[in-house]
């Protein structure tokens, strides 16, 4: 009987478990994806741009037999098993708590047609690894050496011509959806073999100075993967083949991948974590959301603060979709630490922008710099901006691209020379608001204790 794959956070068709366990028994395979309303309105313009850019090579990866299709999950995939009389729906693993809801809905309208879940966007999918005693890891590092010792599984031997694939046309209630194309340009492309080109040219070219340039945003030592591994261009364990835990950079990356199988497990484990705090001790803290902070948040989003690397990264974001990671910690810290801002504005004006936007990673990242999250930033640990641009961004060349205002200026960083007349003074003084960030993060119950984690 035929089969039914169902592509959500999974856009290949290389290393794809679910594709693999569609066509056991020589079973003819319907390709689908479907928009759903409630996903294009939370997000951003660029993250369903690359969404459109995504489908659209899995298409003509396909041969065309890909039907994207457009309304709610648990209505169409259910109408759309029904017309080819499907004897499974098969998809990866979504962990999210939106993901978990949509999944159950569409098992109880199927029926008694099985939702089979196979693999997932993950090493090691989450809740797989929980302490001796099955309670889930709170701390990265205990995580991290069983995450090791836990292995996962080399990649999938799926592929395209593995399959029996049914044409959409063919179908009476296709429904076809045009795929999102909003004319946003993009700073590379998207899809599959976009992603093991990227990858590869990482892998050969860069990796080998990750881990002494990963934090350097004027040094181009990143991977940018996070898109590719955000959409499912390419699954993790086709990355870790390559990554040799015996040589520092590629040990470094691979540490990272660690880091976002971590976050996408506390989310799982403590699903109201994604916009709550981790830590509920952090729920009493003081914040400002009156009219001058909504001014002051206004002025961050543009990269109008007046702090030179805080700026940078804002208008890098702004500009591509992406910011370094390094610059995501320090803007971070500035908007709850100087501005005294809630984390979830600048955790929401994230999602909004990023192409790479993923749930886990960026709430739990937002909560490191707040303090409230897992294995987060001491409460006292306050970035000094300025600092944190000289060490990270020695010789100004971050600064000096992504504010024009300062390309000429000999300290482009400001600890010392003269402001330049058309950039903006600093919105607020970093030593009295670091003052200030101590004395509110000193009034909450119990920071530094044993956390209350969200339930």
């Amino acid at each position: 009987m035929p089969t039914l794959l169902w592509f959500r956070r999974d856009l290949r068709v290389g290393d794809l478990p679910s594709l693999s366990a569609a066509v056991a028994d020589d079973a003819e395979v319907l390709a689908c994806f479907v928009l759903d309303p409630r996903l294009e309105s939370s997000s951003g313009q660029r993250r369903l741009q690359f969404l459109g850019d995504c489908l659209r090579q899995l298409r003509d990866d396909l041969g065309g037999r890909l039907l994207i299709t457009r309304g709610l999950a648990h209505q169409r995939i259910p109408q759309l098993a029904r017309e080819i009389a499907a004897s499974a729906v098969h998809v990866s693993g979504d962990f999210t708590p939106f993901g978990r809801r949509r999944d159950q809905q569409v098992q109880v309208a199927l029926g008694g047609v099985p939702l089979v879940s196979t693999g997932s966007p993950y090493l090691i999918s989450p809740g797989r690894l929980v302490k001796d005693d099955g309670s889930p890891y709170r701390v990265f590092t205990p995580f991290f050496r069983r995450w090791r010792e836990h292995g996962w599984r080399l990649p999938a031997s799926s592929g395209p011509e593995s399959a029996q694939w049914i044409d959409p046309s063919e179908l009476s209630d296709s429904d076809p959806a045009e795929v999102p194309d909003l004319g946003v340009n993009l700073e590379f492309p998207a899809g599959e073999s976009a992603a093991l080109q990227h990858w590869k040219a990482f892998v050969d070219a860069r990796s080998d100075r990750y881990e002494s340039d990963r934090d350097r945003p004027d040094r181009d030592g990143g991977s940018r993967m996070s898109a590719y591994l955000k959409f499912g261009n390419i699954h993790p364990r086709t990355m870790a083949v390559d990554l040799d835990a015996r040589h520092p950079g590629r040990a470094a990356y691979l540490r990272q991948l660690a880091f976002r199988d971590f976050y996408a497990a506390v989310l799982h484990h403590w699903p109201r974590s994604a916009w709550a705090n981790w830590n509920q001790d952090f729920d009493s803290i003081q914040t400002d959301t009156d009219a001058e902070a909504k001014r002051q948040f206004e002025r961050w989003k543009t990269g109008q603060t007046g702090f030179p690397i805080v700026d940078a990264g804002m208008r890098e974001l702004s500009a591509t979709g992406f910011m370094h990671n390094r610059v995501r910690m320090i803007v971070a810290s500035f908007l709850v630490k100087d501005l005294h801002l809630p984390w979830q504005w600048g955790a929401r004006w994230f999602l909004d922008q990023l192409v790479d936007g993923d749930m886990a990673n960026n709430q739990h990242g937002w909560q490191w710099a707040a303090g409230c999250g897992t294995d987060a930033a001491p409460y006292f640990r306050v970035f000094n901006p300025t600092l944190q641009g000289a060490k990270f961004d020695p010789d100004g060349g971050y600064v000096r691209r992504w504010v024009p205002e300062l390309a000429d200026v000999e300290d482009p960083h400001l600890a010392k020379g003269t402001r330049p007349r058309d950039y903006p003074a600093p919105i607020v003084d970093h030593r009295d608001e670091r003052v200030e960030a101590l004395r509110r993060y000193g009034e909450i119950s119990g920071p530094g204790r044993r956390p209350r984690p969200a339930t």
